[in-house]
C-alpha cells in the first residue's frame, strides 16, 4: 500500500465516500441519491437504469433502494445477484462505482415495517398499481389506480451488499482513483492510475 501517510489518506478516502453515502440517502437532491443501477439480462445484456438509495448501512457496506416486485430487475437479480451501481457528483468531481451483490426481499419484518411509512405517501401509488413497471399503456400516465385488495402492494426491497467501491476523482490538479476490495475478510484498499 507504500507509505503509512498513504495508507491513512486511503482509509481516510474510504470513511469519505461511505460518509457521502449516508448524506446521499437523507437528503433530497443529492446527486448520489439517483443512482444507475446495471443488472444483466438473458435477453438484452447489460440493463441500466435509475434508482433512489434509500438506506445506508456502512458498518455492514450496504444499500437499500426499493422497487416493484414485478420489475424486470428482480427477476435478473434473481438469477443474477451481480450488479454495478454507478454514482456521479459534478460537484465534487468525484465517480463512484460499485460492484455489488443484490438479493431481493418482498415478505418479512423488514418489509412490513418501511411499508409502514411509506403507504401514506404519494409514492405509495408506485407500489400499489394493477400494472407491472414496462406495461404498454394506451394513454400516457393512464396505469393509475390500486389492485384490487392490495395491502401492500409490489413492494420489495433491494438489499445492496457492496463488494468494491473503484473511486474517481477528476480534479484540474490531478485526478486520483483508489479501489477498496470488500470481498476477503480483511478489507484492502489500493491507488490506481486513474
Amino acid at each position: 500500500m507504500g507509505s503509512d501517510r498513504s495508507g491513512d489518506e486511503l482509509q481516510a478516502q474510504g470513511t469519505a465516500l461511505w460518509a457521502e453515502l449516508v448524506r446521499a440517502a437523507g437528503m433530497h437532491g443529492h446527486p448520489w441519491r439517483q443512482l444507475v443501477l446495471a443488472t444483466t439480462c438473458a435477453v438484452r445484456g447489460a440493463q441500466a437504469r435509475t434508482v433512489v438509495l434509500r438506506e445506508v448501512d456502512p458498518a455492514a457496506r450496504e444499500l437499500v433502494i426499493y422497487t416493484d416486485t414485478r420489475s424486470p430487475k428482480v427477476a435478473q437479480l434473481d438469477r443474477d445477484p451481480r450488479a454495478q451501481i454507478v454514482c456521479w457528483s459534478a460537484a465534487l468531481g468525484w465517480q463512484l462505482r460499485l460492484g455489488c451483490l443484490v438479493t431481493s426481499e418482498s415478505d418479512g419484518l423488514d418489509v412490513t415495517s418501511r411499508w409502514a411509512m411509506l403507504r401514506h405517501t404519494r409514492a405509495a401509488q408506485d407500489y400499489l398499481s394493477p400494472l407491472a413497471p414496462g406495461s404498454v399503456l394506451s394513454v400516457p400516465g393512464d396505469s393509475s389506480g390500486t389492485a384490487p385488495g392490495a395491502v401492500r402492494g409490489t413492494f420489495t426491497l433491494l438489499r445492496v451488499q457492496v463488494q468494491e467501491m473503484d473511486w474517481l476523482s477528476l480534479d484540474p490538479t490531478g485526478h486520483r482513483r483508489a479501489v477498496f476490495d470488500y470481498r476477503d475478510a480483511v478489507p484492502c484498499a489500493r491507488w490506481l492510475v486513474p
